[in-house]
């Protein structure tokens, strides 16, 4: 009689969280160059500007942009993909040249003897990026002061703050153009967000989830029969053009630059710190202090290796944020797939002009869906966020309308210090540090309310999934 088989035990297979999930190429490729879409146009508006600023001619301004492609994918691979315990927050994290670091880089090239204007940048930038790399850890360790009440404000700030720039494209994008605001402008916006509107509407699965994209793609084609999406770029652009290293001069150190830089630097560190936190909402994977410690390392690294190729101050981008939280595809090597292409555009600049097809009013359009939804993200975990306590009423209000001051009244802060211009005109970190002080008066000092401790407790490390 044949002995009976032996018994094998079948252990159930652990359910992949969404963050870790790797789509299939065919779902994989166009939910990644959604993102591509999303950022191309605010990647390439620093090199842009700086180098109309500092008077770079075609050539040059193009080395700008492939260097600012080349270092937002390598930065956003690594933070997608992670270097160990060391850098990246293997989160669908996109990281680029930030535009906050632009006025102050202007005002470095106008106080600067022509020739020495990019070096002087440059050298201010690695600092920045130095000073970032030391810093970051502490950060890391200040998130039990960003509980759902601090970070429900932040994450509404990031989308709300943010949305003059979509409205900006939508009239055109170019401000000294005669034709800003035009009816052609508005309607081709228009046109994009019904489409966008109507694939969300009466479409389902897949489609649903790139609809952004056919938005962008139906939003370009209708422009083309009306000349308004331009093929200049595509014609000039070389097919070729890696960056050599120190092409623009050795990096100078001027004390007055380097302090304003490191100023900028704390800005795009608290907004890169929000965006991990909103992305951890948005994801459903809680983001813990050692989750923001590697990702600010990986934006120090960034900020400091960039300028040795062209690059410029690296840090979240929260139109990339927008996309997750739209059509819910939450895979981080989708945004690896869309850093991996990145690169891609960076050494092949003829690519990226086919990108830089899509119109302004196009991008406009699609923007407002982007960031309207951040908002929609920060106002959901405000909602479970206690606010039937009036002290939290309250810590939301001010903070609230800290971070709108900026975008209601641009000037308003004009007298001011220039430090205290660059920390308050940005109405993210002006609402960051209002709710963060806010939480600690009300919550911290002294007795806390009962409700009020339960929504730290929310928050404490001890919950959540942790990032391995």
């Amino acid at each position: 009689m044949a002995a009976p088989p032996p018994h094998v035990e079948h252990h159930p297979v652990p359910p992949v969280h969404p963050v870790d999930e790797k789509p299939a190429p065919k779902r994989l490729v166009p939910a990644a160059l959604q993102h591509i879409a999303a950022m191309y146009a605010g990647v390439v508006t620093p090199p842009l500007i700086i180098g109309q600023a500092t008077g770079l001619d075609t050539a040059g301004r193009t080395r700008l942009i492939a260097a600012s492609l080349l270092i937002a994918g390598l930065a956003t691979l690594l933070q997608t993909l992670g270097a160990g315990r060391f850098a990246g927050n293997r989160l669908p994290f996109v990281n680029a040249a930030s535009s906050a670091g632009i006025t102050p880089m202007l005002a470095i090239a106008e106080t600067t003897a022509k020739g020495h204007q990019l070096p002087a940048i440059y050298g201010a930038v690695m600092v920045a990026g130095a000073f970032c790399l030391a810093v970051g850890p502490f950060f890391g360790r200040l998130l039990r002061y960003f509980p759902p009440l601090v970070t429900g404000v932040v994450i509404t700030l990031i989308g709300v703050t943010l949305m003059p720039v979509p409205v900006g494209w939508a009239q055109g994008g170019d401000k000294e153009a005669a034709d800003f605001g035009s009816m052609k402008y508005l309607a081709l916006a228009a046109f994009t967000l019904v489409v966008i509107l109507l694939l969300q509407r009466f479409t389902r699965g897949f489609v649903k989830q790139i609809a952004l994209l056919l938005g962008l793609v139906a939003g370009t084609l209708a422009a083309v029969p009306f000349g308004m999406a331009s093929f200049d770029a595509l014609r000039e652009a070389p097919v070729v053009a890696l960056p050599t290293p120190f092409a623009f001069g050795a990096p100078e150190f001027q004390p007055a630059a380097v302090l304003s830089l490191c100023i900028v630097m704390l800005v795009l560190m608290t907004e890169s710190a929000a965006g991990m936190l909103a992305l951890g909402e948005i994801c459903e994977r809680r983001t813990t202090g050692r989750t923001i410690t590697r990702g600010l390392r990986t934006d120090g690294l960034a900020t400091l290796v960039g300028p040795v190729f062209g690059g410029f101050p690296t840090s979240a981008f929260a139109q990339n944020v927008g996309v997750v939280s739209l059509t819910r595809v939450r895979s981080r090597y989708v945004v690896a797939v869309a850093g991996a292409a990145l690169l891609v555009l960076g050494a092949f600049p003829v690519l990226g002009a086919v990108v830089n097809l899509v119109p302004m009013p196009v991008l406009g359009g699609a923007g407002i869906v982007l960031f309207g939804s951040i908002a929609v993200s920060g106002i959901r975990t405000l909602a479970e966020a206690g606010l039937d306590d009036s002290s939290n009423i309250i810590l939301v209000a001010v903070s609230l309308g800290a971070g709108i001051i900026p975008l209601a009244a641009p000037t308003f802060y004009e007298d001011f210090p220039a430090w205290a211009q660059t920390v308050l005109g940005s109405g993210i970190s002006a609402g960051a540090l209002v709710a963060v002080l806010l939480n600690l008066f009300f919550h911290h000092l002294g007795t806390r309310s009962t409700k009020g401790a339960a929504v730290l407790s929310a928050a404490s490390p001890g919950s959540g999934t942790q990032i391995p």
